[in-house]
């Protein structure tokens, strides 16, 4: 009985250490190396850089709200927005009271923003008086972002076309032509933005 049992422990061990180093060595060790070798970028974070710095991830919106920037989605992180370590949404349904309120008090700052700087009132897209479910949407609709365009016009002193013809090449279609809808990366938008105000 107790050869049996020892035999079975001597198993169990054996079976414990080869599956350790499987597991926890060999199969992190490969998964790694291949991904580093066929998708650097995508391995390390998906990191954006300017003058060779990482400033963010293409993966995690960033907050502006400066008239000269494009704005993203609203964030429902706290204790900041965008705040990845409390990634989520207000799971607020759209019958809800207080999501109501406070897509109303958006819209209605959007507007008062437009009617103080005097510039032409249009529809306002979903999209930047609503958060996304992950609270971290580094993206908007191609409609939020040339929504924007008259404000940064104004704000950089550039003329509207050309910030139409930029937004226009960021513009990324459906993923293999079907999934999701053409979107735009706030942050890359940004950067390219400031690119035109420092070739200028």
């Amino acid at each position: 009985m107790m050869t049996e049992t020892l035999k079975q422990m001597k198993t169990a061990v054996l079976f414990l250490f080869v599956f350790s180093i499987l597991t926890g060595l060999i199969y992190p060790v490969l998964v790694t190396a291949l991904a580093q070798l066929f998708f650097p970028f995508k391995a390390n974070g998906s990191l954006l850089r300017y003058d060779g710095k990482p400033i963010g991830s293409e993966l995690i919106g960033q907050y502006f709200n400066t008239p000269n920037y494009f704005w993203g989605r609203p964030s429902a992180t706290t204790p900041f927005p965008y705040n990845a370590m409390q990634s989520g949404g207000s799971n607020m349904g759209p019958s809800n009271p207080m999501f109501l309120q406070t897509v109303t008090k958006r819209i209605a700052e959007l507007h008062q923003y437009t009617l103080q700087n005097k510039m032409p009132q249009a529809l306002i897209p979903v999209d930047l008086v609503t958060a996304s479910g992950s609270g971290l949407d580094p993206e908007i609709s191609p409609l939020a972002a040339f929504y924007q365009i008259p404000r940064i016009a104004k704000a950089r002193n550039i003329p509207e076309q050309e910030i139409q013809k930029l937004v226009s090449e960021l513009i990324k279609t459906r993923t293999l032509h079907l999934l999701g809808e053409p979107r735009i990366n706030v942050l890359e938008l940004n950067l390219a933005l400031d690119h035109i105000r420092t070739t200028k």
